[in-house]
């Protein structure tokens, strides 16, 4: 048996001198060391997206993004946080766990109070609106026709999909805290999906969502209808925890904002429904603090439930 081993160990290394000899000499061939970390040890860093879609949606919009970024980021990885909820969400950046957020303008305005800030806008803020959609053999003609009725909402922080369209009625004469029976189902298409189901008489959202749910239900949109929609506001933000190196950062934004410049990054701004990211930073959300301010003195507290 000793023999056995010692012969297997005389072959080895007799294999190694003749690779060896086949090798061009040292100097033509130098040591190559890698520069670069293999992903799996490159520090991962999370982006939460405020659950404007349910989580199978949301991770089909904005998976697409994570995916992209990582091959272009050289010192980082990112992870896709989606939330089952909008107080989930709003837990999350009141923790500061996710280094990255994409909130709706409201939520930017509470991040920033936990050490978060804009580094971009998602989006043209023209298409930030709010739309109140019906069924279209439903009746509804004038927003007093809503009264008794049950309208449905994603959250009572939902700054387009409720805040708006409520402060919209709040200026026909409706008293929304008492006139209307106001449900909150956790997402923008479960608001819309109640109106076509006939559990609310009405149902508020944002146009991103209302396009994917004519795209992805069109026989079911068929029978819906936006009968109102309010005046744009600044369109949702991307913030940085303020703890993130700029080295990380940076290409982040650099790349965000790259994004409408390739055929590549034009298909993953069309799965999220935005033509293409903008420079921003804190003083791009002051229109927003006004008009929470006013919402708040003429119709109700914005607060998580």
């Amino acid at each position: 048996m000793k023999y056995l081993q010692q012969l297997v160990k005389g072959g080895a290394a007799l294999v190694a001198v003749l690779l060896s000899a086949c090798q061009p000499a040292s100097g033509d061939l130098p040591l190559r060391y890698s520069q670069s970390l293999s992903p799996s040890e490159l520090p991962v860093y999370r982006l939460a997206v405020y659950p404007l879609y349910n989580p199978r949606l949301l991770a089909a919009a904005y998976q697409p993004l994570v995916d992209h970024l990582n091959t272009q980021l050289p010192a980082a990885r990112l992870e896709l946080e989606a939330s089952r909820d909008y107080p989930s969400f709003e837990n999350k950046y009141t923790l500061r766990e996710p280094a990255f957020l994409l909130p709706n303008p409201w939520q930017t305005l509470q991040a920033m109070a936990h050490g978060y800030r804009v580094i971009a806008m998602a989006g043209d803020p023209k298409d930030f609106r709010g739309l109140v959609v019906v069924r279209r053999d439903s009746g509804i003609k004038v927003p007093s026709d809503l009264k008794g009725k049950a309208v449905s909402y994603p959250a009572p922080t939902a700054l387009a999909a409720c805040v708006m369209p409520q402060y919209f009625l709040h200026t026909q004469g409706i008293d929304v805290q008492h006139d209307l029976q106001n449900l909150f189902v956790g997402s923008q298409e479960s608001a819309i999906m109640n109106v076509y189901l006939g559990q609310t008489a009405a149902g508020a959202t944002s146009p991103p969502p209302w396009r994917l749910f004519q795209r992805d239900h069109p026989q079911e949109a068929g029978q819906l209808q936006v009968m109102w929609e309010t005046e744009p506001l600044a369109n949702n933000s991307v913030m940085v925890r303020d703890d993130v190196p700029e080295q990380v950062w940076q290409p982040v934004l650099a790349n965000l904002l790259a994004l409408s410049h390739t055929t590549a990054g034009q298909a993953v701004l069309a799965g999220m429904s935005i033509d293409r990211f903008r420079t921003a930073d804190q003083h791009s959300y002051e229109v927003v603090a006004r008009y929470v301010r006013d919402f708040e003195l003429a119709v109700r507290p914005i607060e998580s439930r």
